[in-house]
């Protein structure tokens, strides 16, 4: 059997991203429209990344529980579910989506057509109910002027901590993400000594230096997302982005975060928001709301390049997957890196 081509999850940094989600709405038609839209994905993908190759346009199209069942049925990846609504000092709600777009490029109007291509397609079949336009703010720091990915894995260690094996073979390549839209209030935030928000964060604001373990306080941020399992820690890949609308005093950071078991961030956010041990939670949260909360499963370029129209599931029969580091990059006419799979020149990052 051939071997699998991931998804571009771990595609490196860029400095413009596109966030779409969005529901299908009820009606066989609009299914079948979507199953289009997968098989094609790559399609759209070189026609418009073609325009500017050193743009390095991107996709990641990935499934909601309910969504997967409606247009693909059995079998299932065996730890998709809804989001998990967590209720603790703070509150990490749960929100419609059936179908998460993650758009990335190192420009905005690149993934603005590939953006507006995608939803042409779907016009009547699908209904947008999130759409965040992500951006690069300086130096790589959030909006609470801290360097946002400093702890993502990179290289061969990105890809095994995204990319699913053995555990599910049926389903090997994929993925599973995890989005949140975070809102900040700056105003508040921006009262708060420096050296308290370090100790909120875990690291130097300016040098962004780690503290000393000795140093952090049991509810900085890096302490309560740091996961441990057998001497060995349990990593995820953020891809995170400011964004934000002046006028309407809306702004904060998207959160999106790629594993290759969606449980790893899930004991995060319950970490964040319940506390570890409860009570002991993130106070990044007194200034940081979560308003949307979303769970997709990213299958792999391969399974959404095999899906018919009207058809099976492509996942019926598993492929023998490659190990990770000998999937083949998708090829393109220049430097291959158009490939919705392709994995060349992609290092992990947040």
């Amino acid at each position: 059997m051939p071997s699998v081509v991931p998804q571009p999850v771990a595609a490196k940094l860029t400095s413009a991203a596109v966030f779409l989600v969005v529901t299908i709405n009820p009606g066989r038609e609009n299914d079948l429209a979507v199953r289009g839209v997968c098989a094609d994905l790559s399609s759209l993908l070189r026609g418009v990344g073609f325009r500017d190759l050193a743009g390095r346009l991107s996709c990641v199209m990935g499934f909601g529980s309910e969504a997967w069942d409606r247009l693909f049925g059995m079998p299932r990846p065996s730890e998709l579910h809804p989001f998990r609504e967590i209720r603790g000092v703070h509150h990490a709600v749960s929100t419609p989506g059936d179908i998460l777009f993650h758009i990335r490029a190192t420009r905005m109007d690149l993934c603005f057509e590939l953006a507006a291509q995608i939803m042409s397609r779907l016009d009547g079949a699908v209904t947008a109910v999130d759409e965040v336009h992500g951006f690069k703010y300086f130096d790589e720091r959030d909006l609470l002027g801290f360097v946002d990915g400093t702890e993502n894995p990179v290289d061969q260690e990105a890809l095994d901590a995204v990319i699913i094996g053995e555990e599910d073979s049926t389903f090997a390549g994929g993925s599973y993400v995890i989005t949140q839209k975070y809102l900040h209030d700056l105003t508040r935030w921006n009262a708060v000594p420096t050296e308290e928000q370090e100790n909120i964060i875990g690291r130097h604001k300016l040098s962004d230096i780690e503290q000393e373990d000795a140093a952090k306080a049991p509810y900085a941020h890096n302490v309560l997302t740091t996961l441990i399992e057998d001497g060995k820690q349990l990593q995820i890949l953020r891809d995170n982005m400011p964004f934000g609308e002046i006028g309407k005093r809306e702004f904060g950071t998207y959160f999106i975060g790629y594993a290759r078991s969606p449980d790893r961030i899930e004991q995060m956010l319950q970490n964040m928001f319940v506390g570890r041990p409860p009570g002991n939670y993130d106070r990044l949260l007194d200034f940081s709301r979560a308003v949307t909360g979303t769970l997709f499963f990213v299958p792999s370029a391969t399974f959404l390049d095999d899906v018919a129209p009207d058809g099976p599931s492509p996942a019926v029969e598993a492929p023998s997957p490659a190990p990770v580091d000998a999937r083949p990059s998708r090829p393109s006419r220049n430097d291959g890196s158009l490939g919705i799979g392709s994995l060349k020149e992609e290092a992990g990052h947040e």
